[in-house]
């Protein structure tokens, strides 16, 4: 008996070996398909994009209030002259009245012997001061009011900085994995980086002529520029900045923020979706690309990505706008 107990023990250790082997090895050491790949950027890209489009919208505020505040230092500047002005001629008359208007006025009381005129010097001299004053207290009130209202701004300005430098530096953490996710993609498709055609069919599909032809022209013509976030053109875009580009062709002004543009633009059905018009995605409006026609759309989409064509339905649809 001795001699042959062992070799079951043996062959239970060496299926036990072997399946370990056949399990384990392959969940060790597999690389992820070029699907999971895609499906990790995607994850990535839904949590960036919020990020700049919120940053695009705080720099459009930033700007606009920079304005308001250098137009309120404008208005504050000559208030502060005349102030000063003011408070000169009030110092002038204050002289005049304590050191040699009453002196005058009382020379001439020695002189005339009447009472009248020198009560009459000090009540014109009350009145001048009265008016000065007048004068100087509304000034003071408007240059009060400006300058608390310039404070407010200032305050908010500083704060808008700070928001923008923290959502830069989100972006830029994000970015940075994106950028990582980005060398996987080349690893996994090689150079071209599993892009394929930018412009798989024609771009526009149909030609609608008149504005919304030259913007959707604009559009296609930017097919293959690098996807840059917060850029408007013309050498890279992101997907706000194209759009507001492309309109801009003709003349219309829209906001760099996918949300913003929904709010500018009016809402049409997707029956009356023709070439120009703007396609946005997702509940959080994070995405806005135009409509080229036949179920494409032409947009910056991520990083990583030139500005290409896609199907309409790739990603969950917000709502329809057309501007002008």
């Amino acid at each position: 008996m001795s001699a042959v107990t062992p070799r079951p023990v043996i062959l239970v250790t060496i299926v036990a070996a072997t399946l370990g082997a056949f399990v384990l090895a392959p969940a060790a050491y597999a690389d992820p398909t070029p699907e999971e790949i895609e499906a990790q950027i995607d994850d990535a890209w839904r949590e960036l994009e919020p990020i700049i489009e919120e940053h695009n919208a705080t720099r459009i505020e930033l700007e606009e209030r920079r304005e308001e505040a250098e137009r309120l230092s404008e208005e504050i500047e000559p208030l502060r002259l005349k102030v000063d002005m003011a408070m000169d001629e009030v110092s002038d008359i204050a002289v005049q009245a304590f050191m040699g208007g009453h002196v005058s006025a009382f020379n001439a009381l020695l002189r005339s012997g009447s009472p009248y005129t020198f009560a009459e010097q000090l009540s014109a001299l009350d009145q001048i001061a009265n008016v000065q004053q007048q004068q100087i207290s509304e000034v003071a009130e408007v240059k009060e009011e400006l300058e608390a209202e310039k404070a407010e701004l200032d305050a908010l300005v500083e704060q808008l900085e700070i928001e923008e430098a923290d959502l830069a530096e989100r972006a830029e953490e994000i970015d940075t994995e994106i950028e990582r996710l980005q060398e996987m993609r080349i690893e996994a498709y090689g150079e071209s980086g599993g892009l394929g055609d930018l412009r798989p069919v024609p771009c526009p599909t149909t030609y609608p002529g008149g504005d919304a032809g030259e913007v959707i022209s604009f559009a296609c013509a930017q097919i293959g520029k690098p996807y840059v976030w917060g850029a408007g053109g013309p050498d890279s875009y992101d997907c706000s900045g194209l759009t507001a580009a492309a309109w801009a062709q003709v003349g219309v002004n829209l906001p760099h923020n996918a949300a913003q543009q929904r709010d500018a633009v009016r809402y049409i059905d997707r029956s009356e979706l023709r070439p120009g018009d703007l396609v946005f995605y997702y509940s959080g409006l994070s995405h806005v690309g135009l409509y080229a026609g036949d179920g494409w759309i032409v947009h910056a989409s991520q990083a990583g990505v030139p500005v290409r064509m896609s199907p309409i339905d790739q990603s969950p649809i917000h709502s329809y706008g057309r501007p002008g």
